[in-house]
């Protein structure tokens, strides 16, 4: 799975996207701690990552994990709209729609908020 992630972190990195791991690989002694970190860096895994050992509740318990890995999408509003695509083709197309919507999001006014007016074109200049 991490060359696939690593892969969408820089195919999406100037969108609105991130990933967010949360493991439980044995991080809850020094030992544990320093093998994960190693193992990360040595996979180019540059997004942020948290223990599940080091939460209380647990995160796999808030969250009702049941197996490793457990996939959520969430969009901009933080709502699920996806659990576990394990298609590589499926969970970018889904993505894919998920950044669209937004970005869609991030332009539209704000409650309240007046329409913003479009940019005026620049004036032609003469003889060009």
């Amino acid at each position: 799975m991490i060359p696939h992630e690593r892969s969408l972190v820089e195919k999406w990195k100037d969108k609105p996207f991130v990933i967010l791991g949360v493991n439980s690989d044995g991080t809850d002694t020094e030992e544990g701690l320093k093998k994960f970190r190693e193992m990360a860096k040595q996979d180019g895994v540059t997004w942020r990552s948290f223990r599940d050992e080091g939460s209380t509740p647990r995160i796999s318990e808030t969250w009702r994990v049941q197996g490793w890995p457990t996939l959520y999408f969430l969009d901009h509003d933080g709502v699920i709209r996806h659990k576990d695509l394990r298609d590589d083709a499926e969970m970018e197309r889904a993505l894919e729609a998920m950044i669209a919507a937004a970005e869609a999001a991030a332009k539209a006014p704000k409650a309240g908020e007046a329409p913003k007016a479009p940019a005026k074109p620049e004036p032609k200049k003469a003889g060009g």
